[in-house]
């Protein structure tokens, strides 16, 4: 093993648990590297408002880990985005198997978190994004009017019922028990809600379907009584699964040992069977799964793999040597410059922009190594108004943004702004609708990724993105309420913005009605492929991007 490649402790999993341990390991002067092959900040970053972590009265889950990774990074915490595909524990010198090669480390902290579980029903798989459902905040709107099952009975499954009225014309969940896991006060709220029905000791057993989901099917498993919905003629609804999670824990088979429900057993020092593996966080065997529990975990794991790393350097004459300057990892995958924000030019940026935005933007423009120019194509719909203001307040902040006319959109489509090197080009990024909400973030990366230089590519994702033969058309479809929609838009346009033969456009559902009914579109992000050669839905990193590509 090249000691360039040697790390005191290697983190598998960049969720709080194992933000948290990269954190005190770094701050212990240790050398740590965290890999994610997903998103940085697991399960709580998609979620939008967290009020019980201690001392922070609300932050969404975002920002929330966003500051976890820069106090990380801020130590000397490395972070590397690949998937680790095995563990090789003998030895003093532990082998991590990843995408991007081997690594070696003293000790390896399994901190990969959980995954919603599927129902396991027939048709679930088939009808996923054209009916079936895992998050109501993404995809609540698209059953308005509509019938919608739900099926679980813990907190999320109470919770989202009652959220999932705002939309739909009534909720029926679905109980596999005799009553609810959750809370009394949460299952008080669904059962006494007006639009809600709870049937308990009730299970789903098939869907029926052809493009869209047409029909349920359910049974009282008590009495042995089948039920079956059917959606009205040509309409469809909607069926959300909360049942729960199962810990992914993948990598700890054969090495660690585990509850009969898949969860890795550790002491309290999360300290495994194995020596040199440890555990945090939800892949653990614990009562209680948040994230106060998930970044103790990792406290705890942080001195034990210390105590541990120590005495792997006196026995070995190792010293894994840090990387002093590491800190550069930017927050949720954004440049960050120490440069003040841009003050508002006008009133129209003040009124669009708010502080945390300005601050965003400034850091952005400070990095872009050339100007880009925002081509409007406007209509006499509101939103056409709304997205010319949109621009010309970002043009007003800096003058590495210019805006200029292009030719009319359609009057029955939505206004949409393609973006356009300094030297007239098309970039092959544009945005049908306005970029806001959610998409706020990914427009403007999009405008780095352009100008130049961009968010960090290694050189095994530039050999790939330079391999696509274009001419390649992607549409992502997106809603701005979608917390999971960013991370794909941006894996997208990067592709985009490195491949001059890969267009990458984005378009808000909510001005795309003729997109959704194409491609029977009931759930975001959906990423579409050459005009529908590949329809998949679902967040996806680059990676899988290329995968799709290929």
């Amino acid at each position: 093993m090249e000691h360039e490649n040697m790390y005191d402790a290697v983190v598998v999993g960049g969720g709080p648990a194992g933000l948290t341990a990269a954190l005190y390991l770094a701050r212990a002067r240790m050398r740590v590297l965290v890999v994610e092959k997903d998103r940085f900040g697991g399960q709580i970053a998609i979620t939008s408002e967290v009020v019980n972590y201690p001392g922070v009265e609300k932050i969404s889950g975002a920002a929330l880990t966003d500051t976890m990774r820069a106090q990380a990074a801020s130590f000397g915490a490395e972070f590397m985005a690949a998937e680790v595909l095995g563990l090789d524990m003998d030895g003093d010198v532990k082998t991590v198997h990843t995408s991007k090669g081997d690594l070696g480390a003293f000790a390896v902290l399994i901190a990969t978190g959980a995954r919603p579980r599927r129902a396991g029903i027939e048709g679930e798989a088939r009808f996923a994004g054209r009916g079936v459902g895992y998050c109501a905040t993404c995809d609540g709107e698209f059953f308005a009017g509509k019938e919608v099952f739900v099926i679980g009975g813990g907190f999320s499954a109470a919770e989202e019922g009652v959220f999932l009225t705002k939309y739909a014309d009534h909720v029926t969940i679905l109980v596999r028990s005799d009553d609810f896991t959750c809370a009394p006060g949460a299952a008080a709220a669904a059962r006494n809600h007006e639009k809600v029905t709870v049937l308990t000791n009730t299970e789903a057993t098939a869907i029926e379907g052809d493009e869209l989901m047409r029909a349920l099917h359910y049974r009282n498993n008590v009495t042995g009584e089948e039920f079956v919905y059917r959606a009205p003629e040509g309409d469809t609804f909607g069926l959300f699964v909360f049942a729960g999670y199962e810990p992914a824990t993948e990598l700890a088979a054969g090495l660690a040992e585990m509850t009969d429900w898949g969860y890795i057993v550790t002491d309290e020092g999360q300290r495994t069977a194995a020596p040199g593996l440890f555990a945090a966080g939800d892949v653990c065997s614990k009562e209680l799964r948040q994230v106060v529990t998930a970044t103790a975990d990792g406290a705890k794991a942080a001195a034990s793999i210390e105590h541990y790393a120590v005495q792997m350097q006196e026995k070995t004459g190792i010293v894994p040597a840090r990387v002093e300057h590491a800190a550069a990892a930017p927050r949720a995958e954004q440049p960050v410059a120490e440069q003040p924000a841009p003050q508002a030019g006008s009133a129209a940026a003040s009124e669009l922009f708010d502080e945390g935005m300005l601050a965003q933007l400034g850091a952005v423009f400070a990095r872009m190594t050339a100007p880009v120019v925002l081509e409007l194509h406007e209509n006499a719909t509101a939103a056409s108004g709304e997205l010319v203001a949109y621009a010309e307040a970002l043009a007003g902040l800096t003058d590495r943004v210019d805006v200029t006319r292009g030719e009319a959109a359609p009057a029955d489509a939505a206004p949409f702004v393609r973006v356009l090197r300094v030297d007239g080009t098309d970039s092959g990024l544009a945005f049908h609708g306005v970029p806001g909400g959610h998409e706020f973030t990914s427009f403007v990366l999009g405008l780095y990724n352009v100008a130049g230089p961009g968010q960090p590519l290694d050189d095994a994702a530039r050999e790939r993105i330079a391999a696509v033969q274009g001419p390649v058309d992607i549409k992502v479809i997106v809603s701005l309420s979608c917390t999971m929609c960013p991370e794909t838009v941006v894996a997208a346009q990067r592709v985009a913005a490195e491949n001059g033969g890969v267009r990458a456009e984005v378009y808000d559902i909510a001005h795309a009605p003729e997109l959704k009914e194409r491609y029977n579109v009931m759930s975001v992000p959906c990423v579409v492929v050459n005009d529908g050669e590949k329809v998949l839905f679902g967040r996806k990193n680059i990676e899988q991007i290329l995968d799709a590509l290929a």
